[in-house]
């Protein structure tokens, strides 16, 4: 780290929570140009290759980033991989060219890496051979050391006391050749990953809060991929304005359709048809193609197969039996929602408010996020079906079933006894 980043970091990190009040805090320099320049985009084996041995000859934790083409293209693949290492300096792999990238993971085994907001690049990485064996979320230690802004521009600013340039977050990075300004901005991105961890590493313990953060860490790592969503075309947007399950029928089966499309054409389902269209679709029920022309998103500039294809799915949906028809409700696990308590268990009601109350107490004494304290989800299961002892050592038992954190049971299982025996 620079002189100016350690007088800055200093000056951020003396002041309660992490953040520097806005009268005291200096301006922040601008960071134009990584410190080596813009590395070359590594698109073929030797050139991967070399960069595997680069980073397996480096030391130290290793800076790690994805874009992907989100809005673009379909799904959440990765186009542009960046990773920077003391000693190796930094990396930028496309994995269109480089698609498989698991002999760059097997040196990196039994590194640390730095993501920020770790659980957004790691499904992309994964599918490309690289899955950290541990990790130091940068972002997750903004929120447990009481940062108010944790995007990584925030961070940097307000911790190193420099300003990134954040322009191009949301191009297409699917695009080839990557442009200049692009490159130089992903470069950056990874160019002060490691300075920003050992700052926010010195923040937490000082607050007594990086064991709190290691065990955050650890559970990123182990955690398995994410199982697919069950009915995701129940997430449209707009489904709140249908009411009858024929209209349910017409949204499934033209969500079908336009995934189909979307991942055949490799586009971002949003660019084959929107879900207003969807919607639209749904509530008229049109009778023909041409019908379906007049409505909202299905203009004359769509050809003629597409508005065939799309009344297709929805004469599908028309000529289904009531028996196939969706039902208005996805069935939930859990409780049900907190407004419908009073009604259903006046009881857990209250058990909640008092659970609720006390864990913002807490939140606000150690200057986090109450969903960081412990998940709003853990705490409505435990009031809603509360252990039958409602004791430490039965309300501690049910948070580990939840999958709580050693140092959030903690913490909040004195809580909860006492918001239980308080309503009991």
């Amino acid at each position: 780290m620079t002189d100016a980043q350690e007088t800055a970091a200093d000056t951020s990190l003396r002041t309660t929570g992490g953040a520097p009040p806005d009268d005291v805090a200096p301006a922040p320099i601008p960071l134009l140009e990584p410190r080596e320049g813009i590395p070359p985009v590594v698109a073929s084996d030797d050139a991967l290759s070399q960069v595997i041995a680069a980073f397996a000859a480096g030391t130290g934790p290793v800076a790690v980033d994805a874009e992907r083409a989100s809005g673009y293209r379909y799904g959440q693949r990765a186009y542009l991989v960046q990773l920077r290492r003391e000693g190796a300096g930094s990396a930028l792999i496309d994995p269109v060219g480089c698609p498989d990238l698991s002999r760059l993971g097997e040196v990196l085994h039994g590194s640390e890496w730095i993501l920020h907001a770790a659980t957004q690049d790691l499904p992309c990485l994964r599918e490309i051979g690289m899955t950290p064996t541990g990790l130091f979320d940068t972002e997750l230690a903004g929120r447990l050391a009481g940062f108010p802004r944790v995007g990584l521009g925030a961070m940097v600013e307000s911790v190193l006391g420099y300003s990134l340039e954040k322009g191009h977050s949301a191009v297409d990075w699917s695009t080839r050749p990557l442009p200049e300004p692009w490159l130089r901005y992903a470069a950056l991105d990874v160019e002060l990953l490691i300075d920003l961890r050992d700052s926010l590493e010195k923040e937490l313990d000082r607050q007594g809060k990086l064991e709190w953060a290691r065990e955050e860490f650890d559970a990123i790592a182990a955690a398995p991929p994410a199982p697919p969503r069950k009915d995701p075309w129940r997430r449209t947007s707009g489904m709140h304005k249908l009411r009858r399950r024929r209209q349910l029928a017409v949204v499934r089966e033209l969500w079908t359709a336009r995934d189909q499309v979307a991942r055949r054409r490799d586009l971002s389902p949003g660019k084959v048809l929107s879900d207003a269209a969807i919607v639209e679709a749904a509530l008229a029920l049109p009778a023909n193609a041409h019908a379906l022309t007049a409505l909202p998103g299905f203009g004359h500039r769509m050809g003629r197969r597409q508005l065939e294809q799309w009344q297709a799915a929805v004469d599908r949906a028309k000529a289904l039996p009531d028996s196939e028809l969706p039902q208005p409700g996805q069935a939930v696990a859990g409780p049900p929602p907190p407004r419908a308590w009073a009604d259903k268990d006046p009881a857990a009601a209250a058990r909640l408010a008092a659970a609720r109350a006390a864990v913002s107490e807490l939140a606000e004494r150690l200057h986090m996020p109450q969903e960081n304290v412990i998940t709003p989800d853990t705490v409505r299961r435990v009031c809603w079906e509360p252990p039958g002892s409602a004791t430490p050592d039965a309300i501690e038992a049910a948070l580990i079933g939840y999958g709580a954190r050693h140092w959030q049971i903690e913490l909040v299982t004195p809580l909860l006894a006492r918001a239980f025996s308080s309503k009991a």
